[in-house]
């Protein structure tokens, strides 16, 4: 990648070092074909088909034996420093290109298990976040009446839905908000997305709308919803 100093870039980064275990599958749900292709091949393709995006970097463990497999042949780089969580590939992958980008670098940050980003969706947020200086990503309202549930399965309140939101990929912030915002987690636990590390800062991201063909692939049930919507482009 051709350097640019004091120019932002927008760099995708997807951590793909999990196993999947909930698809029940003989390899990494990330690798699972579906519509034609491997899972995390969709979302490769959508940052290649960006022309917003500088590079893409994907972060394996240090023993995958699928991602050669892949990857194209241009624009992409494998980093083999997955970690033993979705935080702590985010981050190794985050110190292993210290030298390589800016600390005012956007980093759109994706889940490998959600092949159906496109190139309107990565472009929306990146026009629709801007110089937020909290970042921001794309997510959905929450439509459906929500139900909190009680010992032995029984509804034990409804939760007013107004002002929910179900976050989505990318995740968009500077290199070094992002950084800082993982190293300074107080609880690693706590952080179930890159945006959660930055609100623990006490900023605020800011929500771009996303789609429901961005959906997780995280059970079996869940390939044939993703097909449907990638049957449609």
């Amino acid at each position: 990648m051709t350097e640019q100093l004091n120019t932002t870039r927008h760099i995708a980064l997807i951590p793909a070092a999990g196993v999947g275990a909930r698809m029940e599958a003989n390899s990494p749900k990330q690798y699972l074909n579906i519509a034609g292709k491997p899972m995390l091949r969709h979302a490769l393709d959508a940052f290649l088909a960006s022309p917003l995006i500088a590079h893409t970097y994907v972060v394996v463990s240090a023993d995958d034996g699928w991602i050669d497999e892949v990857i194209p042949e241009h624009g992409v780089t494998v980093l083999r420093c997955g970690g033993a969580t979705r935080m702590d590939s985010i981050l190794n992958g985050l110190h292993a290109l210290q030298d390589v980008l800016q600390g005012i670098d956007q980093i759109l940050v994706h889940d490998a298990a959600r092949p159906g980003l496109t190139p309107a969706l990565i472009a929306k947020l990146i026009d629709e976040v801007g110089d937020h200086p909290a970042g921001g990503l794309l997510a959905l309202p929450v439509v459906d009446t929500v139900k909190r549930a009680g010992q032995g399965g029984v509804v034990a309140a409804t939760v007013p839905r107004d002002g929910l939101w179900l976050a989505q990929t990318p995740q968009m912030f500077s290199y070094a908000l992002l950084h800082r915002a993982l190293s300074e987690a107080p609880d690693p636990q706590a952080i179930t997305d890159d945006a959660s590390a930055v609100e623990a800062l006490g900023l605020s991201p800011k929500l771009v709308e996303g789609h429901p063909r961005n959906l997780k692939v995280t059970l079996p049930r869940d390939i044939q919803t993703a097909e449907m919507y990638l049957a449609y482009p």
